[in-house]
């Protein structure tokens, strides 16, 4: 455990003394009740949406929390993780002079967030096995050191970063260590969720949008101490997740079996996407993953991005990314999807 975090002293003093917006569904909570609702300025004219949607979800955030096996104030909900990156930055990060240290090749949006928030960005790229070069890390912190970002499983790599590594972040940081976790569901690693009581400087992010297919929806997930999440709440926009996106994830969540399946079905496809790959003549890389996605380096990543569009098959060409060169990344498709894509490679020369 880190000793020496304090949540106080990272949290912006504007953010410290500022008093969280109270809207009309914070103060009367109990608003599915049949009620004459007068309070909002709401259009009173019945039609499914006219009521604003509970600012804090909390039949949602409930089925989350169980499900998760954490409770409800661990717990924040967003419009998309990109909101909840972005509600951490600037509860944290004073513009223009605070620090964060991203280790490429990583997520792209949080190098876009730090220059929307005027926050630098200090990389310190993964060693040639893309795993975290921790005396670089450790190196790299200074007074103005806030935030640590790490996804795990990674994107765009798609492998789990070593545990032993993110301990000795945590147990030695001052700052926040946020572990995004998109991708933990295709993983055989367990969520960090479940050691929020050891380290109190983690804060975990998920999506929806991955392995429970509401990538349309929007709806980001933020896991973290309970004074993290009031913090994030005293910032929060009232009705960030509306009540659209709300009802649906609700009934997608309790399809359990369904997504099981789902998972257990991409699973499947991305060992035989795999073992397919091997046998492509300009595959010259597989790199291996615990994400809906493999990563390859291939002879002319350029080249062959262009015939696949050419076949109607779009993939992701990441040669841009450290240590990315000549790299391809193909997301994980349905069994006809997959076979397509087989079918695509092999006709290539």
């Amino acid at each position: 455990m880190n000793k020496t975090f304090s949540i106080s002293s990272l949290v912006r003093p504007n953010v410290a003394s500022m008093q969280a917006y109270s809207s009309a569904r914070d103060e009367f909570t109990d608003f599915d009740k049949e009620m004459i609702f007068l309070d909002a300025n709401e259009n009173p004219f019945e039609n499914g949406v006219n009521r604003y949607p509970d600012p804090q979800q909390r039949t949602l955030k409930s089925l989350i929390a169980a499900q998760r096996g954490i409770s409800e104030s661990q717990l924040l909900l967003g419009n998309g993780s990109d909101e909840v990156l972005d509600l951490i930055f600037r509860a944290f990060c004073i513009p223009g002079k605070d620090e964060i240290i991203t280790v490429p090749p990583t997520y792209g949006m949080y190098k876009v967030l730090a220059g929307t928030n005027d926050i630098k960005n200090i990389e310190v790229l993964l060693n040639q096995d893309f795993q975290l070069d921790t005396a670089g890390i450790l190196a790299a912190i200074n007074e103005h050191t806030k935030l640590i970002f790490i996804c795990s499983p990674n994107n765009p790599t798609g492998n789990v970063i070593d545990a032993a590594a993110i301990i000795e972040i945590l147990e030695t940081f001052k700052g926040l260590v946020i572990l995004d976790e998109a991708y933990i569901d295709f993983a055989t690693t367990e969520s960090w969720s479940k050691q929020l009581s050891q380290y109190p400087n983690l804060i975990i992010t998920q999506t929806l949008s991955k392995a429970y297919g509401l990538a349309g929806v929007r709806l980001g997930l933020c896991i973290a101490s309970d004074e993290i999440i009031t913090v994030l709440n005293k910032i929060k926009p009232p009705y960030n997740v509306n009540a659209l996106t709300q009802e649906r994830a609700y009934n997608r969540l309790v399809q359990t079996e369904t997504i099981d399946a789902e998972i257990n079905t991409l699973l499947e496809n991305r060992a035989a996407l795999s073992k397919v790959l091997q046998e492509v003549p300009f595959v010259k890389e597989i790199f291996p993953s615990d994400a809906n996605f493999i990563l390859a380096r291939v002879d002319d990543a350029n080249e062959r991005y262009k015939q696949l569009i050419a076949l109607g098959i779009v993939v992701r060409n990441r040669s841009t990314q450290p240590l990315c060169e000549n790299t391809l990344r193909f997301t994980v498709g349905t069994t006809e999807e997959n076979t397509q894509l087989i079918n695509a490679l092999n006709t290539l020369k």
